[in-house]
């Protein structure tokens, strides 16, 4: 049997795993093969092992980091053994598989402590610089918390009566650094796909650094090159919402309407805002290969979800999603002299934001000034604005929390759609900070205030959203 679907379970669902069984790997009670599942950390876990998403507050990585907190980490590190073993506790009604789940655990934790020990034992000595080690040091943590899902699946998949496979692909004792396309190749050879049903650790160990280059959308990189192998009918993704109109959280669920079609500029400008159907370069690889993208409600199994490709278009001009994203912080450069220079200093603020690692998801720019809008927490944006001070003497460096409100359709060839969008924001008395309308025409962005942002996305969706339309969409 050939492989018909490549799939990805997220962090939140995986969390309810037990829950999902009779929903997506059973079909009559039957196992339903012919399938891959690459899965995430349970939700929270690698949070605790690096840092919070969004507060920012240190993770075992985060404390390691610092390098002079040896007690805080190694006692972080404790703390997610146990918070592990209390997950394997409620996952397994039997003790055995309980008691090789937390086997497991323990392995692995101390195997980690030992790591990371050696590695401050090695830097305690002059010659060695703590910031050369500490891109493997996050590396290695985040494909804990991967291992640690996959392999309580597979052992729960295997009590029930389905032949599941647990797939490593974390190099865990492998003294060899592969390449990602050779970790694939040899953690995935000799699956027969008509009896057996994979599930895999959304982390893979290679060369390239998966955390490093792709953040915390490493698990549908590694879904999509995994695609991309063995050119399944669809990739999927399951989550615990679908993708709608809006966050039904804001706007009602009464108002909100899951999206039957889109495509993959429109999902690229979603990753962009947060707001993930899927990582941007997954996205490429599927794209590249015309493998469509299925997003599914996890826990509505019957629902068709949404479906992504290339070639979508809406039949009529519209706007299929009112999204944004909170939490961001507007870093103005402004500076009389900057005219004639503009090219320089932003090479030289965009080296600072590179320094910090800092993302920055959009940017205002006139004659004289600067502004990106960044997705980091307070303490960095403190510690990246000190050093524009530094660079930029005789400029003024100014910071403001900001949110954006955006409307997008696969086709905005809609004329006054931006005006339309600002009556409905000034009618709401809803002050807009900047407004733009790119000639992709994918997107109509609105910057608010933070405090703004719940009632902008409100006034958007009633005022632009024809729920008819996408209803008969979805459907």
């Amino acid at each position: 049997m050939t492989l018909k679907t490549v799939e990805k379970i997220g962090g939140t669902s995986m969390s309810r795993f037990p829950e999902l069984i009779d929903n997506l790997f059973l079909d009559d009670g039957k196992p339903s093969y012919g399938r891959l599942f690459v899965v995430s950390a349970f939700g929270g876990m690698t949070d605790l092992l690096l840092e919070h998403k969004h507060s920012g507050e240190p993770g075992v990585f985060g404390l390691f980091s610092e390098g002079d907190y040896a007690d805080e980490w190694q006692d972080r590190l404790t703390d997610v053994g146990s918070r592990m073993k209390e997950i394997n506790a409620g996952f397994f009604d039997d003790a055995s598989l309980s008691t090789r789940a937390d086997a497991f655990v323990e392995d692995r934790i101390e195997d980690a402590r030992q790591c990371l020990a050696d590695v401050q034992r090695i830097c305690s000595f002059g010659s060695f610089e703590l910031d050369a080690y500490l891109d493997r040091v996050r590396e290695l943590l985040s494909s804990m918390g991967e291992a640690h899902s996959a392999f309580n699946a597979a052992m729960l998949l295997r009590d029930r009566g389905v032949n599941a496979r647990f797939v490593d692909l974390t190099g865990w004792r492998d003294d060899r650094v592969l390449s990602l396309e050779a970790r694939l190749a040899k953690g995935l050879a000799g699956i027969d796909f008509g009896q057996e049903l994979p599930i895999v650790t959304g982390y893979a160990q290679c060369g390239e650094g998966l955390v490093k280059r792709y953040a915390r959308g490493y698990t549908e990189i590694v879904m999509s090159h995994i695609a991309a192998r063995f050119d399944p009918e669809e990739a999927i993704i399951h989550k615990e919402y679908h993708l709608s109109s809006a966050d039904p959280r804001i706007v009602g669920v009464h108002k909100s309407a899951p999206i039957g079609r889109t495509n993959y500029d429109v999902a690229d400008q979603l990753a962009n805002l947060g707001m993930e159907a899927i990582h941007p370069n997954a996205a490429s690889v599927l794209r590249k290969r015309g493998i469509p993208l299925r997003v599914k409600h996890a826990f509505e199994p019957d629902h068709a979800g949404t479906l992504i490709d290339s070639e979508y278009r809406s039949d009529n001009p519209r706007v299929e999603i009112i999204a944004g994203r909170r939490g961001l912080m507007a870093v103005e450069v402004f500076d009389q002299e900057m005219t004639g220079e503009l090219m320089t200093r932003e090479r030289s603020i965009i080296d600072v934001l590179d320094r910090f690692r800092v993302r920055s998801i959009g940017k205002d720019v006139n004659a004289n000034s600067v502004t990106h809008f960044l997705s980091t927490n307070l303490r960095t944006v403190r510690r990246l604005t000190d050093e524009l001070a530094k660079r930029f003497p005789d400029a003024a460096v100014e910071t403001k929390k900001v949110a954006f409100v955006c409307a997008v359709g696969t086709d905005l060839d809609m004329p006054g759609l931006l005006a339309r969008c600002a009556t409905a924001l000034g009618d709401a008395a809803i002050p807009i900070l900047s407004a733009s309308q790119p000639l992709r025409g994918v997107d109509v962005r609105f910057v608010v205030v933070e405090e703004d942002y719940e009632r902008a996305v409100q006034a958007l969706h009633d005022s632009i959203i024809d729920e008819r339309k996408l209803i008969n969409a979805a459907a």
